[in-house]
């Protein structure tokens, strides 16, 4: 019998399919009492979760439902076997990048806060921004969005997520560059030190990276400053993977336009520059959280248990790399 650790409120419908051998053992959020755990399924970002663990005697394997274990790695003890949730994210996420990237480009933003303000105007072009750049079409109508078709896309971070990433934008036609930590081939995938040179290539830049010591503040200033006048960087990743105030200067001379879906820091404080930072949208890390998702984290869990259970190799085990 393997004692599996789980929040005490979880859906009883979300511990249906782990094996038999498994004796789940609820774990009260406020309690002091010690308990006995083998496999600790760790709630979502608990601010607790430290000192949680402190209560939890045995334990030999983490499982974090989440892909970034930042949070996690600076105080669990190196004994204990850690996994990520790699892959569970890919639908979410990959989704909202795909709709960030469409906000963006078609303005909706910016219409959204002109519906608020009840106005009609196809004066986009008055506001600033992209979209009064000079060019052809003067004269004959104004620009008041952008095409998708065509453009370059640049993932940073090309692993399942980007791989995801890049199946939802294939059908729109667009040109894929491929950063990650290491080159490799079918896809062509480029090593992060050639990073500078795809970015000015580049009018949509994602960066979706795990937070470790190396990515950390890796699109900065200089990085920025090599993209092309009007392109967009995403931010799906952590928010310190970008130097926000570097961002901001960009944002502010309307070099570049964001999408964010973390912010450093997070939360976002009232007051701070990004809020009011021109073609800059921002959700509050929202993009893996959907019904669906807690649903493939717990089929994942149910088998990464089995697995345990009879011997096999866990999948997702975090190195010293982080992920």
């Amino acid at each position: 019998m393997v004692r599996v650790g789980v929040d005490e409120n979880l859906a009883e419908e979300l511990v249906a399919g782990f094996p038999a051998e498994a004796q789940i053992v609820r774990i009260p959020r406020q309690s002091s009492d010690v308990l006995d755990v083998d496999f600790w399924i760790i709630p979502f970002a608990r601010k607790n979760a430290q000192e949680t663990f402190r209560r939890l005697r045995g334990v030999k394997v983490v499982q974090s439902m989440m892909a970034g274990i930042d949070w996690i790695a600076p105080w669990l003890p190196k004994d204990v076997v850690l996994c990520d949730g790699r892959g569970i994210h890919d639908i979410s996420a990959s989704e909202w990048v795909l709709a960030a990237i469409l906000a963006s480009l078609k303005r909706f933003p910016l219409y959204r806060d002109m519906q608020t303000a009840q106005e009609w105007r196809g004066q986009a072009a008055e506001t600033g921004g992209f979209l009064n750049e000079r060019g052809p079409q003067i004269g004959q109508y104004k620009v008041l969005g952008d095409d998708l078709a065509g453009k370059t896309v640049l993932i940073v971070g090309y692993g399942s997520i980007g791989a995801a990433i890049e199946a939802r934008l294939a059908p729109f036609g667009v040109n894929m560059l491929r950063v990650a930590r290491s080159a490799r081939n079918k896809p062509e995938v480029a090593s992060v030190g050639e990073l500078d040179k795809l970015l000015p290539q580049a009018d949509i830049v994602v960066a979706i990276v795990p937070l470790t010591p190396e990515t950390e503040g890796m699109i900065g200033a200089r990085q920025i400053g090599l993209m092309k006048h009007g392109a967009l960087l995403v931010n799906a990743a952590r928010g310190p993977v970008v130097d926000t105030m570097a961002l901001v200067e960009a944002l502010q001379g309307r070099r570049i336009s964001a999408a964010l879906d973390v912010t450093d820091p997070e939360p976002l404080p009232q007051g701070h520059p990004l809020w009011s930072a021109p073609n800059c949208l921002i959700t509050p890390h929202v993009g893996g959280s959907t019904p669906e998702f807690i649903h493939r984290a717990f089929r994942f869990g149910a088998e990464q248990v089995r697995r345990y259970i009879a011997g096999e190799p866990l999948e997702n085990v975090v190195s010293d790399a982080g992920y």
